[in-house]
This record gives structure tokens, C-alpha cells and sequence, in this order.
């Protein structure tokens, strides 16, 4: 089993050099799907296994119970003649400066977030201060990978219950970023979380900061709370959950904390437009003046 951590730093030198997750299964005869589960999700567990100190046999077989795609007979089998076929693909040489190098970052960071984010794959609830009132707003959020293992899939449902879909960034235990579109296409109104990832697995409360649009079309960054409520990520089990806002007098000894993390006076920015003909210095001023009011 030494060939596993080769195999893996190989296939993930080859998508660093832009080499298609397809053209690698097409050159080592593999369904693109389980050469997927293979980068994505069995060999880092493994190689994450193996540092915890458990045996490689354990470490596989764990790696393995993870996707129901991958023969374990099949891939010992092949173990030698797979490492050969993927040391005899060489990525193309490139012959100028890529399109748009930041997107083409963007799409290899979407799909190395797959093999981070079953740390925080399951259903949340979000606390965070409401747009509209000064009360708390709760919504459910969905953290999972997609069915072909090709990204990060978050599923968000407003507190007027109408559902997102998004995509997630994992970084390496360190942070994330979660995107969506707020409005159907194809006009597009995003908003943003940045979320802390804390240095231990399967943490139960994740924090960060909510970046979006308020009803008047102004942006505003606000604290925000996941707490984990399940480690299902079944859609039925997402789409039983409803968003809602509670009052400050309504709230349970539970969520009080939650409200006194993301609902004072200073854990939220807003940057207002105010009319003007000009729209120099002193609009600076009369816009920090309206927004102490």
C-alpha cells in the first residue's frame, strides 16, 4: 500500500498542472466517478488515518466505508500498473498566460474543498441579526459534497423560506467561504459567508461573518453563528427545517447567547447611499451620522 500517497500527490500534481480530473481517468481506464472518490475523499482519509497512527489496513478499509464506489480488490490489484499509467501522463505544455487565471484558481480550489469538507458536511442552523428588524434571524444551511464529488454543494433556506444553492471553499482546516446567488438568474445578487474553521474534526459551532445586501440594496457585513444540528445530508431531512425570526422576547435561554454574539450594537457594518449632487468628503460624515441614529 506504499504506492497510495504516490498515487495521491501524483493525481493532485496533474490537476495542479490543469490536467482534467476526465483526461486522467480516460488515460488510466477508470470511471471518471471513482477516480473522483478516490482523489476526493479515499486517499486523504487514508493518508489522514495513517497520521493518527492507525494500521494501512485499518486506514483503507475506513477510507473505503466513506463512498460505496471504490472495489478495495480492484484497487490493490491495480495498484502498480495505475501508479505507472499516471507517471506516464504529462501535463501539456503551456504555451501562454491562461484566460482568467483567478477563475481557473477558483475551479481548483472548488474541487480540492471536496476532500476537506466532510469535516463539516451535515445540516446547521445560522443565528445572526435580521435585516429587517432588530430581532434574531435562524436559518437552516446544508454542507455536502455534490453527487459527482466535483464541489462543495451549501443549500441555504431564508428565514421566508425560499431555498439557495450555493458552493463552498475549505481551506485546509483554516477558513471557507460560502457563495450564492440570492436572486434567480440571471440577474445575480451575492452574498457571502466567511467562515473560521477551528483546528479539531467535526467541530459542533462554526463563526464568521455574513456579507450581503439589506432591503434597501446597501451592504453590510454582520456576525454569524452555525451551530450543527445534524450529520444528515439528506435533502428530506434539510427541507423539514423552516427559517424564521424571533423577537428578543421570545427567545429561549438557549438562544440568548446566540443573540448576544450577533445582535448588539457593533457586530454589524452597514454602508448606506445618500443622495447627493456631489458626493465628496462631508458625505462621509452625513452617512456615519445616519447610521449612530
Amino acid at each position: 500500500m506504499n504506492e497510495l500517497p504516490e498515487i495521491y500527490r501524483r493525481i493532485e500534481y496533474l490537476r495542479n498542472k490543469g490536467v482534467k480530473m476526465k483526461e486522467i481517468a480516460d488515460h488510466t481506464n477508470m470511471a471518471a466517478s471513482v477516480l473522483s472518490s478516490l482523489y476526493s475523499s479515499v486517499l486523504p482519509t487514508y493518508i489522514g488515518c495513517i497520521k493518527k497512527g492507525n494500521n494501512e489496513e485499518e486506514a483503507l478499509d475506513y477510507a473505503l466505508s466513506q463512498v460505496n464506489n471504490v472495489s478495495k480488490k480492484r484497487l490493490l490489484g491495480n495498484l502498480k500498473e495505475l501508479k505507472e499509467q499516471l507517471y506516464a501522463l504529462e501535463p501539456a505544455v503551456a504555451t501562454g498566460q491562461k484566460e482568467n487565471p483567478f477563475l481557473d484558481m477558483l475551479s481548483e480550489e472548488m474541487f480540492r474543498s471536496v476532500q476537506d469538507a466532510y469535516n463539516y458536511s451535515g445540516i446547521y442552523i445560522s443565528y445572526s441579526l435580521s435585516s429587517s428588524t432588530n430581532a434574531l434571524k435562524v436559518e437552516p444551511y446544508l454542507i455536502t459534497t455534490s453527487e459527482n464529488n466535483g464541489y462543495v454543494k451549501v443549500v441555504h433556506m431564508s428565514a421566508y423560506n425560499t431555498t439557495h444553492f450555493g458552493t463552498g471553499i475549505f481551506s485546509n482546516h483554516q477558513n471557507s467561504y460560502i457563495i450564492f446567488n440570492e436572486r434567480k438568474s440571471p440577474q445575480m445578487v451575492l452574498f457571502t459567508i466567511y467562515l473560521q474553521l477551528p483546528m479539531y474534526d467535526f467541530p459542533h459551532m462554526l463563526k464568521g461573518l455574513y456579507l450581503c445586501l439589506d432591503y434597501n440594496r446597501n451592504p453590510i457585513a454582520r456576525r454569524i453563528l452555525f451551530i450543527k444540528h445534524s450529520d444528515s445530508t439528506g435533502m428530506d431531512d434539510f427541507l423539514e427545517l423552516k427559517g424564521t425570526i424571533i423577537p428578543k422576547e421570545e427567545l429561549t435561554e438557549e438562544q440568548i447567547p446566540y443573540y448576544n454574539y450577533t445582535c448588539q450594537p457593533g457586530d454589524y457594518i452597514k454602508t448606506c447611499s445618500v443622495p447627493s449632487p456631489l458626493f465628496n468628503e462631508k458625505d462621509l460624515e452625513r452617512e456615519k451620522k445616519m447610521l449612530e441614529i
